[in-house]
């Protein structure tokens, strides 16, 4: 980084897809009760639902790349007793709270070389790349994580969303972590990887149920070069990572060209790292890119089977002219040969695949997903996907942009819930819908005191959940 030369201009944020419209950045804090309700909240349905989000808390300066710009901000939306209240934060990072001083944008984009020196931030600061836990939110072991793109976490109050700091959840993150890793249901373990610039490019680690280190951050052999992996599976015996050939350029971005290069002709690796420790398996296909996978489970046969959704190319973040096309798709490896075998699930412009977190690392009878239900890009549509059966089920949600979807199970019935913003007059709701016929539509629609940014990754907490008890620490 340098930091002689001068800050780079505002970006312009007039019609700009990522900044503007359902994602145009939300500035105020709230905290409400009582909010209201269209139809009636399901009265088994208690817990909280948790969601972050890219959302710059000053106008940005330089360049915006979504999804890995934007300073987090989660959103808590409580549900119980027939009731339902809101609040949201922004999560305090130094660089947050060095731009409140200031009033205004002091970094730059990640894909800036440009960072503030120490005339504008202090020497501690001076020099250093913006911190960016805004894609995801987790809770295990008795932490609430914003979570970042392979990078260190922010441990929040789950009481008040205040900014705890950054953690490295006693070292199991050392190394950083992906925003997306996986709670095995069956042992409580938190397994998670993260991506690098420099050896070792790819790791791994393992946290207990109760929060503490079960494995240190362990290299993953065979990588030679820093390569973007988003997201993992996880069954019973193995870590799934899906190595596409979206590769980092530092030579190429000192040169002014992109960070991030993609390489179809190098295709796609697969890696089958087993939980035990043993050595890695690995299998490779053509190229592909994934943000997000769905579920993995193994068979008794051997086989891995992996569910997630899958483009041609990583858009937005690769220069291709052909057409894009992306769907759901299932692959079945073959640890033993090396084996890919990959289906086409069904083939819809379609993102944020969730099933029922219940039957992670095991055979999963539903996956949702955001679509859209003609040919706008907007996603104003849910499909759900039985994959034993192949069948579609689909709620068009019309005026309204939403979000993931997320799996909510109460006492009786179970429910899915998302965020979705009406574009008529961009009010924010969150819509219930019934597990057993979503295609009803909502039994419930909560309206937000404020709107919600078109965000990212959430979680649903039950409230037995030991991170919301009142007395939790």
């Amino acid at each position: 980084m340098t930091t002689a030369s001068p800050a780079p201009p505002p970006v312009n944020m007039v019609g700009h897809a990522h900044l503007s419209g359902v994602f145009a950045p939300q500035r105020t804090e709230v905290d409400v009760d009582e909010l209201a309700v269209v139809g009636e909240l399901p009265a088994d349905l208690d817990g909280t639902y948790f969601r972050n989000g890219p959302n710059p808390r000053f106008d940005p300066i330089g360049r915006y790349v979504y999804p890995l710009d934007g300073d987090g901000m989660v959103h808590r939306l409580r549900i119980g007793a027939g009731r339902a209240g809101y609040s949201n934060r922004f999560v305090r990072t130094p660089m947050v709270l060095a731009e409140e001083k200031a009033g205004r944008a002091l970094w730059g984009g990640i894909t800036d070389t440009y960072s503030p020196g120490p005339d504008l931030v202090g020497p501690e600061l001076a020099g250093t790349s913006r911190q960016l836990p805004d894609i995801n939110v987790v809770a295990h072991g008795g932490r609430l994580l914003a979570m970042a793109e392979s990078d260190l976490p922010y441990r929040l109050d789950p009481a008040d969303l205040a900014t705890l700091g950054r953690t490295d959840c006693d070292g199991a993150m050392a190394l950083g972590s992906t925003a997306h890793p996986k709670i095995d249901p069956a042992t409580g373990e938190l397994v998670l990887f993260t991506y690098r610039l420099q050896a070792p490019y790819l790791a791994w680690s393992v946290l207990g149920p109760e929060g503490s280190t079960r494995r240190a951050p362990t290299a993953i052999e065979g990588v030679d070069e820093p390569v973007m992996v988003h997201d993992m599976a996880l069954t019973a015996r193995y870590i799934v990572l899906f190595l596409c050939p979206l590769v980092f350029d530092i030579p190429g971005m000192l040169r002014g060209a992109s960070l991030l290069d993609w390489r179809p002709a190098r295709g796609t690796r697969i890696a089958l790292i087993p939980r035990d420790g043993t050595a890695v398996r690995w299998a490779e296909t053509d190229a592909f890119w994934v943000w997000h996978f769905a579920n993995a489970y193994d068979e008794a046969d051997g086989t891995v089977v992996v569910d997630y959704v899958q483009w041609a190319y990583p858009g937005g973040l690769a220069d291709v002219d052909t057409p894009q096309r992306g769907g759901l798709v299932r692959a079945v490896l073959e640890p033993r040969t090396g084996g890919v075998d990959r289906t086409e699930l069904a083939m819809r412009p379609v993102e944020f695949p969730r099933i029922d977190d219940r039957d992670l690392t095991a055979r999963h009878t539903v996956i949702a997903t955001a679509g859209t239900s003609g040919t706008d890009r907007t996603r104003d549509a849910l499909m759900f996907l039985d994959p034993r059966r192949g069948t579609e089920i689909w709620w068009n949600a019309g005026p309204f942009a939403v979000g993931e979807p997320v799996f909510m199970p109460g006492e009786r019935h179970a429910y899915w819930g998302t965020l979705g913003t009406d574009l008529r007059d961009m009010t924010s709701w969150f819509h219930i819908l019934a597990a057993q016929d979503p295609a009803a539509g909502p039994v419930a629609s909560i309206r937000m005191p404020i709107r919600v940014p078109a965000g990212l990754h959430g979680s649903w907490l039950p409230s037995d959940s030991d991170l919301l008890d009142p007395g939790e620490r």
